[in-house]
């Protein structure tokens, strides 16, 4: 109980396993005063997994099972969070929580306009679209009109625009109040809605006023996906390809909700170690600092997707990798063509020629043809 009780104390985020008999102590159960998360296992895999060791608990299959059941309601009188796996640790301490954005309740709901009217989202405040709702005029308007008290929550549907200005709304009226992020894009949930970051644009920047304030829970629902503009499909794989640079794993070949789940808890667990960016999250702005400065120079016509890759590409090309500046210009090529509007089921069709004058619609061609072709597009 000593050893729990100091690493409990101690200001450093510190993980803990205790064993599966801690629960059965109560001068254990004292001191588990902290976030205590419950590795879900079901008894047949626990007993797959330690039948035939040396484990004096696991000799006999009747006790092994009868012993799991005994403790199974402590273990749940203790767990203030459930998880499967490492990732769900992460999402447990961040409070992200993947559901149906229908499940979520609140005494205020504020949606991008158009999110609102595609998924019959009921909400008394609505925002336009984009960099349009970042403004201090969108701000004071929700500031005067909403009706909430300290115990209230504002829950924010919308892409990472739509949620940058609600939760800086929340953060700042009376002093703070509870938010929940909806985000409704690829961009919003990989990256943009996790971690606390709030902000509204002036004349002179983005986000130039803005707070930190860490959401009572974030709400990931991935079908929101399905309504996504292919523009907006861009400008999340880009922060995807991001995100698999800095972790060293290729998250950009996994299924859509994979890699979004992947993203996810890779960015909460830089922002769970570095809340206020200052030391590691800085990281997360790879490539961000030429995207602001290409997006500000082209008047913010250029978008946030393809300044993101371009700035990789040039931070990759500074770093002395160039082989990985030529993946992302290819990565980025790829996703772009994948998501073209005559595209099924994320295969482009081809009109390709059978001759000149002969001309073939509808054609799949393997992979690697298509790439070699984009790769010698790239100089």
């Amino acid at each position: 109980a000593r050893f729990l009780r100091e690493a409990c104390d101690r200001r450093e985020p510190t993980v803990v396993a205790v064993g599966a008999g801690a629960v059965e102590t109560r001068e254990l159960l004292t001191e588990l005063d902290a976030l205590v998360v419950l590795l879900e296992v079901d008894v047949d895999t626990a007993w797959e997994r330690v039948h035939g060791s040396r484990r004096p608990l696991a000799q006999d299959e009747t006790d092994f099972r009868h012993r799991y059941e005994s403790r199974r309601p402590l273990y749940e009188q203790v767990a203030t969070a459930r998880a499967e796996d490492a990732d769900g640790v992460v999402f447990a301490a961040a409070g992200i929580r993947f559901a149906s954005h229908r499940e979520v309740r609140s005494d205020a709901v504020v949606a991008d306009e158009r999110v609102a009217e595609l998924h019959r989202i009921e909400a008394k405040h609505t925002v336009p679209p984009g960099e349009a709702a970042k403004s201090v005029a969108q701000a004071e308007r929700l500031w005067r009109a909403l009706l909430l008290d300290r115990r209230s929550t504002l829950v924010a549907v919308g892409g990472g625009s739509t949620t940058d200005l609600a939760g800086f709304v929340a953060a700042t009226y009376m002093r703070g109040v509870a938010w929940i992020p909806v985000p409704s894009t690829l961009v919003g949930q990989v990256d943009a809605a996790i971690g606390g970051k709030t902000g509204i644009d002036l004349p002179e920047a983005k986000n130039l006023v803005g707070a930190f304030h860490w959401p009572a829970e974030t709400v990931i629902d991935t079908t929101l996906l399905e309504t996504l503009p292919e523009e907006e499909w861009a400008n999340g794989a880009a922060e995807v390809v991001k995100t698999g640079l800095l972790a060293g794993e290729p998250l950009w070949e996994l299924p859509a909700p994979e890699q979004v789940r992947r993203c996810a808890a890779f960015k909460a667990a830089v922002c769970l170690r570095d809340p206020f960016e200052r030391g590691a999250r800085a990281q997360l702005n790879l490539g961000h600092t030429f995207a602001h400065a290409l997006e500000a120079a082209s008047g913010y016509t250029l978008s946030h997707g393809k300044a993101v890759g371009l700035g990789l590409t040039a931070a990759c090309r500074v770093s002395g990798l160039e082989e990985e500046a030529r993946l992302v210009e290819e990565l980025l090529r790829w996703a772009a063509l994948a998501r073209d509007k005559k595209s099924v089921a994320g295969r482009p069709q081809l009109v390709l020629l059978e001759a000149s004058g002969k001309p073939r619609i509808g054609v799949e061609v393997d992979d690697e043809v298509l790439r070699a072709a984009l790769d010698a597009l790239i100089v």
